[in-house]
């Protein structure tokens, strides 16, 4: 499979704007991009280094508000440059889709999800 690289990191937070605030006062991150999704209940933030082509923090607020503890990483993500020869790559594994099809984002970036052998999820996305 010719992934190109892990895309991003999407952690799970309750205050978009109190997480975006601590990663970049505390950690140093920039705010590559705020966004929207299809799912309105849903908000996203993009944290990383703007000199450079690294892997990015998502922040991910609305999608759970009961947070555990420990283990709120929600995903994680590689970008590949095809994503319907990706997962067609993948359904030969026998893997379990969590969406049923492609979305796409305001951004026109599209994703889909799948999971790994202990349920963790795998995200597919392409710019």
């Amino acid at each position: 499979m010719p992934l190109k690289k892990l895309e991003h990191v999407g952690i799970q937070v309750k205050d978009i704007d109190a997480s975006i605030e601590f990663y970049t006062r505390v950690l140093g991150l920039e705010l590559l991009e705020r966004q929207g999704h299809v799912d309105p209940n849903l908000k996203l933030a993009f944290l990383g280094f703007s000199h450079s082509d690294e892997t990015v923090i998502e922040l991910i607020s609305g999608y759970n508000p009961n947070l555990p503890t420990e283990g709120k990483v929600h995903h994680i993500a590689f970008t590949v440059e095809n994503i319907e020869e990706e997962i067609a790559n993948v359904k030969e594994h026998g893997v379990t889709f969590i969406d049923e099809s492609i979305t796409t984002l305001p951004s026109g970036s599209r994703y889909i999800f799948f999971t790994g052998p202990d349920g963790e999820w795998i995200e597919l996305f392409q710019k």
